[in-house]
C-alpha cells in the first residue's frame, strides 16, 4: 500500500482553493471552437460505434490502442505505443509552459451486452482464466475515448490559444486497477515530460446528461481485494460432531466482518466491506476441509484503510479459535487502488472553467464515490491531478426513475447505454475549457 497522509483537511483546501481560482478560469470557449465541434461530430459519433462494437479486455487492447495512436498521429502528436502493454502516449508541444496530460481509459468488461442498440457489442474475447466471455464497453470507456480524441483535435487546430505541452495518455487495464500502475513502471514519467496537471473524466450514471460532477479531496475509495481460506475437519454430513465445519464458520465470520463497520469505525469514515464470493463443499452430505471466501475493502482514509485490514485479519482468526479449528486461516491481502484524491486547488480551478464553457448550473457538487479507479496512481506520483465525473443519463428518464424511486441502469450493468450526444459534448467542451485554462499562454 502506498497511503499518503494530507496535513492539511481537505475541506479547507478546497475552499481557499475556490476562493483563490475564481479569477484564473476563463469564461466562455472561443465560438470557432463550438462550430469545429459542430463540424466535427458526426465523425467523433462514428469513433464512439466502432468503439463500442470492438471492446476489448485489459491489456488486450490491441486495435483499439491502435486506432486512438493512428487518429492522434494524424494531427501531429508524436506517439508511443507499448507503454505499460498497450498503452499510448502522444505529445504535442506547443511553445513554452506547462504540462498538462489527459487521460483515458481503452478497456472493456467481461458483460454480456442487453442494451439493444444497432450497434451493440456481440464481441467476445479470452479473459485471463482462458475462458471465452462475451465483451461489452459497460462502463463507457468507449464515450472516453472518444472525447479524448475529439479533444485533442480541437487542441491541435487552435494552437494558437495555447502554450505548453500536452500530453495525452490511452491507459490499458482501469477494470482491473492496474494499468495505470503498469504505464508507470514503464517509465510513463521518465520516457516522458511529468505533467504538472492530469485530468480525466468518466461518465456518471446518477447524473443527468450533460451535468459535470466534481468533489475536492477524497472522491473515489481505494479498494484492496481479501482472500480468506477457512481450514476445517471433513467428513460426513450425518456425523457433524466429529467435523470442524469451515461452512458454519464462514458463516460467522460474514456476520463479524460486518461489526467492523457497525462498531469499530466512525461512522463519518465510509468503509465497504463486500464478500463476493463463498467456494465450499461438493455436495449435500458432506462436511468440506475447507472454505474460501474473496473480499473487497473499500476507504478513504490511508489510517481507516490500515486499521480495517488488521481487524480483518484478527477476526477472522479469533472466529476459527472459538470453533475449535485444527489450523489458523490463511488470510491474503492484495493491496488494490489507492483513494482518488483530487487536489483541490487544481478542481477549483477546473470547475471554473467548466462553468465558464457550460454555465454554472451544469456544474454541481457530488457525493464521494466508494467505486474504485486507477487515476489515483497519478496524483500519489506527485502530479496535481483531478477526475471530474460527467453525467450520462437522459434527463426525463432519470427524472422518473428518482420519482419512482428506482435507479436507471448505472455502469457495469449489461444495459448500460450513455445518452451520447449530450455526454460527449459535454465532455469534450469540458475537457477542452479546462486544458485551455492549464495551458494559456505567458503562465509560469
Amino acid at each position: 500500500m502506498k497511503p499518503t497522509i494530507r496535513l492539511i483537511p481537505h475541506f479547507v483546501a478546497a475552499a481557499c482553493a475556490f476562493a483563490a481560482a475564481g479569477a484564473q478560469a476563463q469564461t466562455s470557449l472561443p465560438p470557432a471552437i463550438a462550430a469545429q465541434l459542430d463540424k466535427d461530430y458526426p465523425a467523433i459519433e462514428a469513433i464512439y460505434q466502432d468503439l463500442h462494437r470492438n471492446p476489448e479486455l485489459a491489456f488486450a487492447e490491441h486495435q483499439t490502442a491502435k486506432k486512438l495512436a493512428e487518429r492522434v498521429k494524424a494531427l501531429g502528436f508524436d506517439v508511443t505505443t507499448g507503454v505499460g502493454g498497450t498503452g499510448v502516449v502522444a505529445i504535442l508541444k506547443n511553445g513554452p509552459g506547462p504540462v498538462a496530460m489527459l487521460r483515458t481509459e481503452m478497456d472493456g468488461l467481461p458483460v454480456q451486452e442487453k442494451t439493444g442498440l444497432p450497434f451493440a457489442s456481440t464481441a467476445t474475447a479470452k479473459n485471463a482464466a482462458g475462458e471465452t466471455v462475451s465483451t461489452m464497453h459497460a462502463c463507457g470507456h468507449d464515450v472516453h475515448m472518444s472525447a479524448w480524441y475529439a479533444t485533442a483535435k480541437l487542441m491541435a487546430e487552435n494552437r494558437k490559444l495555447w502554450s505548453g505541452t500536452l500530453m495525452l495518455v490511452g491507459q490499458p487495464a482501469e477494470e482491473p486497477l492496474t494499468g495505470s500502475e503498469a504505464m508507470l513502471k514503464d517509465g510513463l514519467f521518465k520516457r516522458f515530460p511529468k505533467p504538472d496537471y492530469a485530468l480525466s473524466m468518466h461518465d456518471e450514471g446518477t447524473l443527468p446528461a450533460g451535468q459535470v460532477g466534481y468533489r475536492a479531496g477524497h472522491f473515489r475509495a481505494s479498494a484492496d481485494t481479501v482472500t480468506i481460506t477457512l481450514f476445517g475437519q471433513g467428513g460426513h454430513g450425518a456425523t457433524p460432531q466429529e467435523t470442524r465445519d469451515p461452512v458454519v464458520l464462514s458463516a460467522r465470520v460474514v456476520m463479524a466482518l460486518q461489526t467492523l463497520i457497525s462498531r469499530e469505525n466512525n461512522p463519518a469514515d465510509p468503509v465497504v466491506i463486500t464478500v463476493g464470493s463463498i467456494h465450499g463443499g461438493t455436495q449435500a452430505n458432506i462436511v468440506p476441509d475447507q472454505v474460501k471466501l474473496q473480499l473487497t475493502v473499500r476507504t478513504f482514509k490511508p489510517e481507516v484503510r490500515k486499521r480495517v485490514l488488521a481487524s480483518i485479519q484478527r477476526e477472522v482468526k479469533g472466529e476459527a479459535i472459538a470453533s475449535g479449528m485444527p489450523k489458523e486461516p490463511l488470510v491474503e491481502i492484495k493491496p488494490g487502488a489507492d483513494s482518488v484524491y483530487n487536489d483541490p486547488e487544481l478542481t477549483a480551478r477546473a470547475v471554473k472553467a467548466v462553468q465558464g464553457a457550460l454555465g454554472a448550473d451544469k456544474v454541481v457538487e457530488m457525493p464521494a464515490k466508494m467505486t474504485s479507479e486507477d487515476f489515483a496512481n497519478y496524483g500519489q506520483a506527485g502530479v496535481k491531478a483531478v477526475l471530474l465525473h460527467v453525467g450520462a443519463v437522459e434527463p426525463g428518464k432519470l427524472a422518473a426513475a428518482r420519482a419512482a424511486g428506482k435507479y436507471p441502469p448505472g455502469t457495469h450493468s449489461p444495459q448500460w447505454a450513455p445518452d451520447f450526444k449530450p455526454t460527449v459534448r459535454s465532455f469534450i467542451t469540458a475537457e477542452t475549457a479546462i486544458l485551455l485554462d492549464l495551458l494559456k499562454p505567458g503562465q509560469k
